[in-house]
């Protein structure tokens, strides 16, 4: 049996194919059972599916690939010769090299993402617990998470953020050690918002507002966080309660005058205000940067550093490939092994075989009174020879055969001169 990585990704496939290959999550253990009792040739199975990837891990006949996409042209609202033209295959060390590239986040639409080492591990974990996950791909997801977690710890891939929304909360950080101990203002109801949100979530935030010019919109959204919801108009008289504000509305003129943020500085006694302006046209008037004890940034701030991280990013990404690279051999030598196993214990027991019939050989002689010394002797004698029997005439054939290098190996084996 092979391992085969059988997918399309956001490079391979528009958007319209993706959807229509993905699976939904709750309907994986189902399609997990389905694929290997129809795939020919498959023993075991997991499948990664998500915004940017669907692809399916098997332990697969290598003469059976072709059913592979017979499958999931069956199975998913997409046509045989869609896949043919847009699916990429990898078998083996390229399968794993490939595997640790994607957990790593060094093949993400959005290069060193976070979120895919978790989505692999789920997929792995919902494979295990489908009773599609054997010894094959129990080895894989071992290696292929260990190794992406060694890059994403030894290397710089995922530490400098590459979104609007996390370079932001990032920002924030660097202002308070601790937001723990702090309280944003959230000013819009958009997507970045709702990824700043949760960004802010995630590190602990010690209070969180949401403020919309439409109060039901601010309320949808902060439901969602145990957040406070605010009108637009309230902003200027709580403002002083915040320490971390960060704006992206619609609007076309400023929601956050300086007048309201040079009050809110005078309550908060010069305690200092952070404030991120990621709206175009700003949400923030420009004035409010001459104000003392304010921290304020845009979008423009927030682009050069994405981009310097990016840059960032892509030197880790070629850094970190010996380590895929690495990762890669490991699995395969681990799998070598592995696929040893059956063989060392026929041996082993081939040889305990012999050795319990000469010791009850042995144990006979001795209750029958046979002198102790010599049958100890003979049972030494006789254990050496026939544990030495198959590979004395392996090695006179070899030599017979003028097989050389099975004589060398022999020597380095039993570390003879």
């Amino acid at each position: 049996m092979a391992i085969l990585a059988y997918g399309v990704n956001y490079r391979t496939a528009p958007i319209d194919v993706r959807e229509r290959v993905a699976f939904p999550e709750e309907a994986l253990a189902e399609a997990l059972a389905d694929a290997t009792a129809s795939i020919a040739g498959v023993s075991e199975a997991a499948i990664i599916s998500t915004c940017n990837r669907t692809e399916l891990i098997l332990s697969l006949d290598p003469a059976r690939e072709e059913s592979v996409s017979r499958w999931l042209a069956d199975y998913r609202p997409v046509a045989a010769n869609e896949l043919t033209s847009m699916a990429y295959v990898h078998w083996d060390q390229d399968a794993a090299r490939h595997l640790i590239r994607v957990a790593a986040g060094l093949d993400s639409q959005v290069l060193g993402e976070p979120q895919i080492m978790g989505q692999v591990k789920t997929a792995y974990d919902l494979a295990r617990r489908a009773g599609t996950l054997g010894p094959e791909l129990n080895l894989l997801s071992r290696v292929t998470l260990s190794t992406a977690k060694k890059i994403r710890t030894d290397t710089d891939i995922g530490r400098n953020p590459v979104s609007v929304a996390y370079a932001a909360v990032t920002m924030a950080q660097q202002i308070f050690a601790d937001l723990q101990h702090n309280k944003a203002l959230l000013i819009g109801a958009g997507d970045t918002i709702q990824r700043v949100a949760e960004h802010l979530t995630e590190l602990g935030i010690g209070g969180l507002a949401i403020a919309n010019r439409t109060l039901a919109n601010a309320e949808a959204l902060a439901a969602g966080f145990d957040a406070r919801p605010m009108q637009l108009t309230d902003i200027a008289g709580q403002l002083h309660e915040f320490d971390v504000v960060i704006a992206s509305t619609g609007s076309s003129l400023p929601v956050v005058g300086k007048g309201a943020v040079e009050a809110a500085i005078k309550q908060r006694r010069h305690r200092p205000i952070f404030i991120v302006d990621i709206a175009v046209p700003r949400d923030v008037e420009p004035e409010v940067a001459e104000l003392p004890d304010v921290y304020l940034y845009t979008i423009d701030d927030l682009t050069e550093i994405i981009e310097e991280n990016i840059k960032q990013r892509r030197s880790a990404a070629e850094s970190a490939e010996h380590l895929v690279l690495d990762g890669a051999n490991h699995y395969i030598r681990e799998r070598r092994a592995h696929q040893s196993q059956a063989l060392l214990r026929s041996f082993r027991d081939n040889a305990e075989t012999i050795q319990e019939a000469e010791l009850q050989k042995a144990l006979k002689e001795l209750r029958s009174g046979a002198d102790p010394q010599s049958v100890i002797q003979s049972l030494s004698r006789s254990l050496t020879n026939k544990l030495i029997h198959a590979p004395t005439v392996a090695v006179r054939n070899a030599s017979a055969d003028g097989r050389n290098d099975l004589i060398e190996y022999f020597k380095t084996l039993y570390h003879l001169d």
